[in-house]
């Protein structure tokens, strides 16, 4: 169950990660000024992965992988690149992708100046876009 809601999720947080990083960007470039919606499609990118991030650990719990791990160990889990990647790959990218996304939007928070708080949304967005798109696992993404 854990394992389907976190397969579902995953395409909404790409989506609004996706989203709230072209938005930044877009404002950046028109020299928009920021505006309430700006704040919720950010704290809803931030909310959503979050949740994200509670469904991938309950789901990394109750999987096969982590009974493989305990049974194994981690250096057999290591030579064998399908069980590092979902053992470790995913996993650990994911959280840092998740710290960068809370991070920025707390940052963000604070900043008194749009321009500021464009950029701020744009890098931290950005970098945690492309950390959770290297660590996807796409062949199951589209069956």
């Amino acid at each position: 169950m854990f394992k389907l809601l976190h397969s579902g999720v995953s395409y909404l947080v790409v989506l609004l990660v996706l989203f709230t990083f072209i938005n930044a960007i877009v404002k950046l470039r028109t020299k928009d000024s920021y505006k309430k919606n700006d704040y919720y499609i950010a704290f809803t990118a931030s909310l959503l992965v979050k949740m994200q991030l509670v469904l991938g650990l309950l789901s990394y719990y109750f999987s096969s992988y982590y009974e493989t791990l305990r049974q194994v160990g981690f250096k057999a889990v290591m030579k064998d690149s399908t069980l590092r990647f979902f053992i470790m790959e995913h996993p650990l990218m994911m959280v840092l992708a998740i710290s960068l996304i809370v991070l920025g939007f707390y940052n963000h928070k604070k900043q008194t100046d749009d321009v500021k708080k464009f950029k701020i949304l744009a890098w931290y967005f950005g970098i945690a876009l492309v950390f959770i798109l290297s660590r996807i696992p796409w062949a199951q993404w589209f069956n």
